[in-house]
């Protein structure tokens, strides 16, 4: 039977066990320099006691030992001895060159010691996991206190270097793959993208579990993610499992794992360590207390899979597997397909939020200020506006470094950095706004949570289309996609539909986009400008986002609302007013999302209710002079604007007192 099956398919009726620490194991031997490095490494210059990775190629026999004592207690899967075997850790043991045949050999061991315990019992398969380490690098925080923008390594870097391990791993014929021990969410999503690559390159599709650490009773990852945003930000991978592990014990992991049980539509894993660490660094708990808690997680039926942590022995294990084998296994919940979108927090997208304001005053091309302070590398300043965007209520950052004059790049990786390492602006996401798919790419690097990209189209035809959405689905970004085709932009509510219904066939059918990281933007144009033409953009705007609601499940919509008044442009009391009635009438259509400056929103009801009406009959398209009206309204409260300039320069000339009481 498939291995791939068969686990999936024993999941659904018990709870399996991990096997425990590798480590903890390794330390009883009592092994020597010499029994590291052996005569072939000899000659290698830097110390390798401690480099346990390296065992598998000098003492195969202790490892594949350590495998059967876990396997003879009854452990279900058993995890690879490769922790630390990527290009990053190995660089200090100067073993780089040699992580592939670490891998492929670690691999070779435990698919060894598994086929040899499930010939024992049959009734009962034995399953190895690829363990993949986090590195000793995080890829969306930076080593140096004084330079947040700083990286040790970069996104490839991580990238290539789990490809080089995950090659030697499956190549080894592991059953599963297991992202393990992430504190910084970055990380694994580039370990993520790697397997996807591997698979393709070698033909052969594994699993993948992926188990984080909560670092302590913040609840919260080193990278300062909530369990909520992990998950979030992982779900564009039909994973095996999701979970936690390391950090802490059972009892303290206990209230993380049921949040993810109780939001996750995947199986859920914990293995935490054995208590809390001593004053030595050592970890007191026994088999019996450390089950106690174990045995309160699987009487909350919140896991699928369990084991241990640091600090766990084959004694550990043979305990849990007496508990697993009365436990009920975690059903798995049957939850609405949502949107949720994360930075270091979580956002759902759903009927709840109403309406999502994205912050458009990080884009060059929207703000002179932004633009002028980028130009001028004053990121500290740069970055206040963002601030400023999230305090005044955008719950989304539009990024958009666009500009003839800027290495837009290379712009884009130094200000989402720095960003990033902002955890009150963190904490929302973040939109990566460009023309330039390099751009979008360098951006989707940088960024932990689950961003969206701004945006593909068809303009370049289906192939080119195809590419980008796949990137974007690898990167684990939700999309916009804009109403563009081959023949150019849908102006009509017709054409809007149709390239609409389009693409969402191409990423849903032939991609598996997911249908909930869809946002379609069909075109907010410009009305009021004296061409009789463009008098029912916004109607058409409007009945394409229900029709797109009502015919295209679960994605979302969107638009970049500022578009609308462009017109009036100079004159931010009738564009504030045209944004508030446009965004009233449709917020009712089914608009979830718009670019909007958060800060400059009118209330619906507290608009002046002749503007109201004016700028009602212009967007509704109700009469043929409407547009003209709200024209000449404008020009009304520009000359009044003009006249109070002149009453101010008047009062100027007065005595210090008057000036005073003026």
């Amino acid at each position: 039977m498939n291995r791939m099956i068969n686990i999936k398919e024993i999941l659904k009726t018990r709870v399996l066990v991990l096997d425990g620490a590798m480590g903890t194991m390794i330390q009883e031997y009592n092994l020597q320099e010499s029994d590291f490095r052996t005569n072939r490494f000899a000659n290698i210059t830097a110390n390798q006691q401690g480099n346990n990775d390296l065992l598998s190629v000098t003492q195969s026999a202790i490892i594949q030992a350590i495998h059967e004592k876990y396997l003879e207690v009854g452990s279900d899967i058993i995890e690879t001895n490769t922790f630390n075997a990527n290009r990053i850790s190995m660089a200090d043991y100067e073993m780089e060159g040699l992580v592939y045949e670490m891998n492929y050999e670690s691999a070779k061991i435990a698919r060894k010691a598994a086929d040899k315990y499930s010939a024992k019992t049959p009734n009962k398969p034995r399953f190895v996991a690829g363990s993949i380490g986090p590195t000793n690098k995080a890829a969306s925080m930076s080593s140096d206190v004084n330079n947040p923008g700083y990286r040790a390594a970069s996104y490839d870097d991580f990238f290539e270097a789990y490809q080089e391990q995950i090659e030697g791993l499956i190549a080894g014929g592991v059953d599963l793959l297991l992202i393990e021990t992430v504190f910084d969410t970055l990380n694994a999503k580039a370990a993520l993208f790697a397997a996807n690559e591997a698979m393709k390159k070698l033909g052969k599709q594994v699993l993948v579990m992926v188990s984080g650490t909560i670092t302590d009773q913040s609840g919260r990852t080193l990278s300062g993610q909530t369990p909520e945003a992990f998950l979030s930000s992982l779900s564009h991978v039909d994973l095996l499992s999701i979970g936690f592990n390391c950090a802490l014990g059972a009892e303290q992991m206990k209230p993380y794992i049921k949040e993810l049980s109780e939001k996750s539509r995947f199986n859920v894993s914990a293995y935490p360590n054995a208590g809390l660490p001593n004053e030595f660094g050592e970890y007191d708990e026994s088999p019996h207390e450390m089950g106690l808690q174990i045995k309160q997680i699987l009487d909350d039926q919140t896991v699928n899979i369990i084991g241990g942590c640091c600090g766990t022995t084959p004694a550990h294990i043979e305990h849990f597997v007496g508990l697993a084998e009365k436990a009920n296994a975690r059903k798995i919940p049957s939850l609405a397909t949502e949107t949720v979108l994360s930075g270091l927090e979580a956002l759902r997208i759903n009927a709840e939020n109403n309406f999502i304001n994205i912050g458009e005053r990080t884009n060059v091309a929207g703000s002179r200020k932004f633009a002028r302070l980028i130009r001028e590398k004053k990121y500290e300043e740069a970055l206040s506006i963002a601030r400023q965007q999230v305090e005044n209520g955008a719950q989304v950052i539009d990024i958009n470094l666009d500009d003839a004059m800027l290495d837009a790049k290379s712009e884009m990786q130094t200000f989402l950095n720095l960003l990033v390492s902002e955890p009150d602006i963190a904490r929302v996401p973040v939109m990566i706004d460009s023309s330039d798919f390099e751009v979008i790419e360098t951006g989707l690097k940088c960024l932990q949570g689950k961003a969206i990209v701004n945006s593909i189209s068809l303009k370049e035809g289906e192939e080119a289309f195809r590419q980008h959405a796949e990137k974007v689905k690898n990167y684990g970004a939700a999309v916009v996609v804009m109403a563009f085709e081959e023949q150019g932009q849908a102006v009509t509510f017709e054409d809007k539909i149709r390239i609409s219904e389009r693409a969402y066939r191409i990423l849903v059918d032939e991609i598996k986009f997911n249908p909930a990281d869809i946002i379609f933007d069909v075109n907010i144009l410009t009305i009021a400008t004296g061409m009789s033409e463009h008098d029912n953009y916004a109607v058409d705007f409007i009945q394409a986002v229900k029709w797109i609601k009502e015919n295209l499940p679960y994605v979302k919509t969107s638009g970049g609302i500022s578009n609308l008044s462009f017109a009036f442009r100079g004159n931010n009391m009738v564009r504030e007013a045209m944004h508030s009635v446009f965004l009233f009438h449709a917020i009712k259509a089914g608009l979830d999302m718009g670019i909007v400056n958060a800060g400059m929103l009118q209330v619906y009801d507290d608009i002046e209710p002749n503007l109201r009406e004016l700028a009602t009959n212009v967007i509704l398209n109700k009469e043929k002079d409407a547009a003209d009206k709200l024209i000449d309204y404008a020009q009304q409260v520009k000359n009044e604007d003009a006249s109070d300039v002149q009453k101010i320069a008047e009062w100027r000339t007065d005595s210090l007192e008057e000036r005073l009481v003026y």
